[in-house]
C-alpha cells in the first residue's frame, strides 16, 4: 500500500488582542452620570429631612395605621344628683362587660379552648356550649361581648381565680384565653320611684331626660378618654393613656325626708279616693328653694318603661306605639311645673293684695254677698254665683278671705280695675316664665288675658280665680312673696354644683326677681290666711290645715274645669307655716278628685298632714301651752330654727338647736329628749345597714305629745 507524504504545513499565526483604551468622552458621561445621581441623592436626603421636620406626625400615623393597632375607649362617670345633705339620688355605677377574643383562645400555645370555656361557665354563667358556638362561628374575631353589665364582686371572683397562688387553680387558669373587660357606668336611682318626675332619667349615651337629669346634663356629663396602642413586628408593644375626665355633682335644694312625707301623702289620697293628677310643692319662701316636688301618678326611674304597673300584659299588648308614647309623656311629665290649670280661690289674697296696695279698699271695708253678681259676658247676661249661693250677708275684707266670698272678691276686682288687675298678674309672674331650672316648663302665656281680651265679666272670673291658667310653680312663686313681706324670688331646685373633690364649681344664691307688695299689706294677708285656718266660724274654709300647737295660715281653692258643667274639678290649699316668721310653703293640688271632685278639704287636710311632720323635722317647734292657730303673745320668733346652712348633719338629722337653752321645752323632758328621738344609741338618725331613719320613735313621741300624726 503507497504511503502517503506530508508536507509540514504553514506555521499559523496568533492575533494579538487589541486593547481598548477609555476615551476622554466616556470618561466625561460617568462624571456627569455621577454628578446626577449625587445631586438626585443630595434631593431625595433633603426632602426626607423636610418630610420629617413638617410631616412626621403625619407619616407615623399612616405608618402606625399599618402596623397591629389596638384602641380602648375609657368611659367618664356621670356627676351625682344629691339632695340638700348630701344623700345620693341618682349616681352612675361602674359595671363591666364581658368581652372573649377567640383568635387568642385558638391561637395560643396549648388547649385553652375547653378550660376557658369552663371558666366562663363557672364565674359568669353563661353554657359552655354557647362558648363552643362562638369560637366555631368566629374563629377569626377579637371582640365578642359575651356578658353586659356585671357587677364588680363577680369580675373580683375571676380575677381571684386568675391570680391565685393555689396550684390546681394556676393549673387551670394557665390555659384560660382570650377574656378580658370593658369599663361603662350604669346609672342608679337608690330610692326607684321617689322624686321621679323631678330628678329625671338617662337615656343611652348618657343624655339625661326631663328633670335635673335633663336640665343639668352637659354639668352631669364628663368627657370619654382614650387609651391608645401599637404592636409592629419588630416593636414593643406601645401604650398612650389619655384619661377620662368625670362629670360634675349636682347638690339639689330638695331635702330626702320632706320629699319622702310628700310622697306619703300622695300615695294615701290616691290609694284611698284617687285622682288624675296630684302636685304637691314644699318651698322655702325667703329663698325660692324648692324643698320637695312631687306628683302622681309616677314612674320607676330604674325602669321608666315598664308599663305593668298600671296595666295588664293583655291591656299592653293591645296597645299601640302612640297609645304607649302618649301615656310616657304623661306619666313622665312633670305636673308640678308642665301643666296649667284654673287656680281658683287660692288667688283672692294676690288680689285683695293688689286692691290694698292701690289703695283701692281698706282694711276696714266691707261687702254683701247676696249669693253672686250679674254680668255681661259678651253676648248676655249671666249669673256668676258665690259657693254660698244664699249669700254670706255683710263680709269684711278678711272674711272675703277666710268664707271664700266669690261675690265680695268680684265687687273687690271691680274697683282694681283691669289695667291694675293685668299689671299686678305680671308682677305675680301669670302667664310667665318663672325660670325654674328644670325643663318642660309651661308659662300659660296664651292662657291668661290681656288688655284686649279682659271685659267686666273676664275680670271679675278673674279676681277669684277663674278663666286663667297657671303653673303650680308659677302659684308657690308669687304666694311666696306676698308671705315673705313681698319679695319675688326665682324659684330653683339645685343649690350648688360641686367638683368629685367636694370643691364649688358654682353656687345658686336666691335671686330677687321683683317687689310685688308692700310689707304692710302681706303681714295683713297673712293674719287673714292665718284666721283661714285658725277660726272656728261656721264659714271658714282652711280648717282642716290646723296642726297642733301651730300657727298655720292659708287659703283653700275650687276650680271648675272647661267645659263648664262637665261636673270635673282642681282643689287645691296652699298654706305656709308659722305665720310669724314663714318658712315653710306647701301648695297641694288634686286634679279630679274621683269621688266629690268639689271637695277642697282633702287638700287641705293633706297640707296639714304634711305641715305636721315637716315642721318638727325642720326644728319648728309647736309653742308650749297653746292651741292649734293660738299664740302665748310671746315673741316666738326666736324658736324657728331654719338657716339656709346648717340645719342638718351630713347623714340628713337635725342639728341641736344653739337657741334650744333660752326656748321652753318642746314637751316634757326637754328639747335634748326630743331631738334623741331622731338618733340610735351612736347618735346616728339612720340604720346603716337599711339607711331608713327611725320615724317610728319621732311617730311615738308627736303622737304622746298631742302632735297630728295622721
Amino acid at each position: 500500500m503507497a504511503k502517503h507524504y506530508k508536507f509540514p504545513g504553514a506555521p499559523v499565526r496568533k492575533k494579538k488582542k487589541q486593547e481598548r483604551k477609555f476615551g476622554s468622552d466616556n470618561r466625561k458621561k460617568l462624571v456627569i452620570i455621577f454628578v446626577i445621581l449625587l445631586v438626585f441623592i443630595c434631593i431625595l436626603i433633603g426632602r426626607l429631612i423636610f418630610i420629617n421636620l413638617t410631616s412626621s406626625d403625619k407619616y407615623a400615623r399612616i405608618v402606625m395605621a399599618q402596623m397591629d393597632y389596638d384602641s380602648k375607649t375609657i368611659p367618664f362617670k356621670r356627676g351625682d344628683i344629691r339632695d340638700r345633705n348630701g344623700t345620693v339620688l341618682a349616681a352612675s355605677e361602674k359595671v363591666y362587660n364581658l368581652v372573649l377574643d377567640p383568635y387568642v383562645v385558638l391561637n395560643s400555645n396549648g388547649e385553652c379552648t375547653k378550660p376557658t370555656a369552663e371558666a366562663i361557665e363557672e364565674f359568669f354563667g353563661i353554657d359552655a356550649s354557647e362558648v363552643y358556638k362562638v369560637l366555631d362561628d368566629s374563629p377569626e374575631s377579637r371582640y365578642i361581648v359575651m356578658a353586659k353589665e356585671l357587677d364588680y364582686d363577680t369580675v373580683k371572683a375571676y380575677q381571684n381565680f386568675m391570680d391565685s397562688e393555689d396550684e390546681s387553680d394556676k393549673e387551670k387558669s394557665a390555659y384560660v384565653k382570650g377574656i378580658w373587660f370593658e369599663e361603662e357606668y350604669l346609672r342608679k336611682y337608690p330610692y326607684d320611684s321617689l322624686a321621679a318626675a323631678l330628678i329625671g332619667f338617662t337615656v343611652k349615651g348618657n343624655e339625661g331626660t326631663w328633670g335635673i337629669e335633663g336640665y343639668y346634663n352637659d354639668m352631669l356629663n364628663g368627657t370619654d378618654g382614650r387609651e391608645y396602642g401599637y404592636l409592629s413586628e419588630e416593636s414593643d408593644f406601645e401604650r398612650t393613656t389619655v384619661g377620662a375626665v368625670n362629670g360634675y355633682n349636682v347638690v339639689s335644694t330638695i331635702d330626702l325626708n320632706i320629699q319622702r312625707i310628700v310622697e306619703k301623702y300622695i300615695t294615701k289620697l290616691n290609694n284611698e279616693r284617687g285622682s288624675e293628677n296630684t302636685g304637691v310643692i314644699v318651698a322655702n319662701p325667703n329663698t325660692g328653694e324648692i324643698l320637695a316636688m312631687a306628683s302622681a301618678p309616677t314612674f320607676n326611674l330604674n325602669d321608666p318603661r315598664d308599663l305593668s304597673t298600671y296595666f295588664t300584659e293583655d291591656e299592653i299588648e293591645a296597645m299601640s306605639d302612640e297609645e304607649i308614647v302618649n301615656f310616657y309623656n304623661k306619666v313622665w311629665r312633670n305636673f308640678c311645673v308642665s301643666d296649667t290649670f284654673e287656680a281658683g280661690s287660692t288667688i283672692k289674697p294676690l288680689t285683695i293684695g293688689a286692691a290694698l296696695d292701690e289703695h283701692k279698699v281698706s282694711t276696714e271695708d266691707s261687702f254683701f254677698c247676696d249669693g253672686g253678681e250679674d254680668l255681661f259676658d259678651g253676648s248676655g247676661t249671666q249669673h256668676i254665683a258665690c259657693h254660698n249661693t244664699y249669700g254670706h250677708g255683710t263680709t269684711t275684707l278678711q272674711e272675703a278671705i277666710m268664707w271664700s266670698c266669690n261675690d265680695a272678691l268680684m265687687q273687690i276686682g271691680a274697683k282694681l280695675g283691669t289695667s291694675d288687675m293685668l299689671r299686678y298678674h305680671h308682677l305675680y309672674g301669670f302667664g310667665e316664665y318663672t325660670g325654674i331650672d328644670l325643663p318642660g316648663e309651661a308659662s300659660a302665656e296664651s292662657l291668661i288675658f290681656n288688655e284686649s281680651t279682659m271685659g267686666s265679666f273676664e275680670l271679675a272670673t278673674s279676681a277669684f280665680g277663674q278663666g286663667f291658667n297657671l303653673s303650680m310653680v308659677q302659684m308657690v312663686a308669687a304666694f311666696s312673696s306676698i308671705v315673705n313681706g313681698g319679695h319675688y324670688y326665682r324659684p330653683h331646685v339645685v343649690k350648688e354644683i360641686v367638683t368629685d373633690g367636694g370643691n364649688v364649681v358654682k353656687s345658686f344664691d336666691k335671686v330677687l326677681v321683683q317687689n310685688t307688695l308692700s310689707e304692710e299689706t302681706c303681714n295683713w294677708l297673712k293674719e287673714a290666711m292665718h284666721q283661714t285656718v285658725s277660726d272656728d266660724g261656721v264659714n271658714t274654709t282652711g280648717t282642716a290645715a290646723r296642726v297642733e300647737g301651730y300657727t298655720i295660715g292659708g287659703k283653700t281653692g275650687t276650680a271648675e274645669k272647661v267645659p263648664r258643667g262637665s261636673g270635673k274639678y282642681v282643689v287645691s290649699f296652699i298654706g305656709f307655716a308659722p305665720v310669724e316668721n314663714p318658712q315653710v310653703v306647701v301648695y297641694v293640688v288634686v286634679d279630679e278628685l274621683q269621688d266629690n271632685q268639689e271637695d277642697s278639704s282633702a287638700p287641705t287636710k293633706m297640707a296639714g298632714d304634711i305641715l305636721s311632720e315637716v315642721l318638727p323635722y325642720l326644728q319648728i317647734f309647736p309653742s308650749t301651752g297653746t292651741e292649734s292657730g293660738e299664740t302665748s303673745g310671746e315673741n316666738t320668733d326666736h324658736i324657728y330654727q331654719w338657716g339656709a346652712e346648717g340645719e342638718t348633719n351630713a347623714d340628713g338629722t337635725p342639728v341641736e338647736s344653739t337657741a334650744g337653752a333660752e326656748t321652753e321645752p318642746a314637751a316634757d323632758g326637754g328639747l335634748e329628749d326630743y331631738l334623741s328621738q331622731w338618733t340610735d344609741e351612736n347618735g346616728d338618725g339612720y340604720d346603716d345597714l337599711t339607711g331608713e331613719y327611725y320615724w317610728d320613735d319621732l311617730a311615738e313621741y308627736m303622737e304622746a305629745n298631742g302632735i297630728n300624726t295622721e
